[in-house]
């Protein structure tokens, strides 16, 4: 690699590993979901700086031009992080789904206690803004 092209991938991670800490920071990014980010970061970092580790690893794994492992690198970093994040969503859409049925099931035994009360102690207390 040349000098540049150490320069802007040791600059370009560590831009990322910064933005990262400081959404964390500003509580904008949650520690949990930050970790392979950080992880992503630190990895191209070190493969940045230490030539000799990303020429061996990329002729171990029979890559002809050693930066192009650094793209195939932070692909797949980027790929865990996409899969990450289709679990939370998908564990997130089962719970949302299930508290709205739990809400429902609640508004129909209201109504149906409320169905059962004499008139006069309907219209007291709670009104339901439905």
């Amino acid at each position: 690699m040349t000098d540049r092209s150490v320069i802007l991938t040791v600059g370009a991670s560590l831009v990322a590993l910064l933005f990262v800490l400081e959404l964390v920071r500003q509580r904008k990014l949650r520690e949990e979901y930050s970790l392979l980010w950080l992880a992503t970061a630190i990895v191209m970092l070190v493969l940045s700086f230490w030539r000799d580790l990303l020429h061996g690893l990329a002729a171990m794994v029979g890559i002809f031009y050693p930066p192009n492992l650094l793209f195939i690198v932070a692909l797949t970093f980027v790929l865990f992080i996409l899969l990450h994040f289709s679990t939370v969503i998908t564990r997130l859409a089962q719970q949302n789904k299930e508290i709205a049925q739990q809400m429902a099931l609640l508004r129909y035994e209201l109504e149906q206690t409320r169905k059962q009360l004499p008139p006069t102690e309907q219209h007291s207390g709670y009104q339901d803004s439905h």
